[in-house]
């Protein structure tokens, strides 16, 4: 059967963007697992907040995308925001942007060691900049049904 108003390709896109941004939370919940299971990597202190803002957003996404909540995203952005805020703030230390007077890893693993290099320039700091840099922006395009407008549907 089909439809009489064809969907967008807005609206088919805006659909695809929780499941985007769950995907990104598995894989980086996976990836930061493997490094300090498997490949014994020590996390430093700001690479435990950011898991901590990371963690729950398996569950938050997967419980929004199954019940089909709208609110999904009021519960998820708060942790994609302040996982943002802690991995801008890791990379500014680790690139010695800020000064290392202004780590909270006083104890334990430095934040500015390295342990993982790929290409010359891919970091575990940056790997976690750029998984809540795209979750946030997935969570921040997507819009509620109510909220879509009726030409983009």
């Amino acid at each position: 059967m089909t439809e009489m108003y064809p969907r967008s390709s807005r609206a088919r896109l805006n659909e695809f963007l929780p499941y985007a941004a769950w995907t990104i939370a598995v894989l980086s919940t996976a990836g930061s697992l493997f490094f300090s299971e498997v490949m014994e990597f020590a996390p430093c202190v700001l690479c435990w907040y950011q898991r901590i803002a990371m963690y729950p957003l398996v569950i938050i996404l997967g419980i929004g995308i199954t019940l089909r909540d709208p609110r999904m995203k009021t519960y998820a952005l708060p942790f994609g925001i302040a996982g943002l805020a802690l991995a801008v703030y890791h990379n500014l230390l680790y690139y010695g942007v800020i000064s290392q007077a202004l780590t909270p890893c006083t104890e334990g693993v430095p934040c500015t060691e390295v342990q993982l290099e790929w290409l010359g320039f891919i970091t575990i700091p940056l790997l976690g900049l750029g998984s809540f840099a795209a979750l946030t922006a997935c969570l921040l395009a997507y819009r509620k049904e109510g909220e879509i407008s009726v030409s983009d549907a």
